[in-house]
């Protein structure tokens, strides 16, 4: 699934001290990461948090897949 995630995903200070988000939740995308480490499927997720949908979750992969690929110039 091709998903932007600055579409789906926002940070502020004063929402849960800037962790990144699900825009227009309190969700933080290391939780919607933590349930898919941990086995949960996407309908499973979904049903835990109905403010959420497939794109958004893929949102939270492709934000992850990001950051590591992100290189420190030395």
């Amino acid at each position: 699934m091709n998903v932007a995630w600055q579409n789906h995903i926002e940070s502020s200070y004063s929402v849960i001290r800037g962790k990144p988000r699900i825009k227009g939740t309190r969700i933080p995308v290391s939780l919607i990461l933590g349930y898919l480490a941990n086995g949960y499927a996407t309908d499973k997720i979904i049903d835990e948090f109905p403010d959420i949908d497939k794109d958004k979750i893929a949102a939270c992969l492709d934000y992850a897949r990001e950051l590591a690929e992100f290189e420190v110039a030395a």
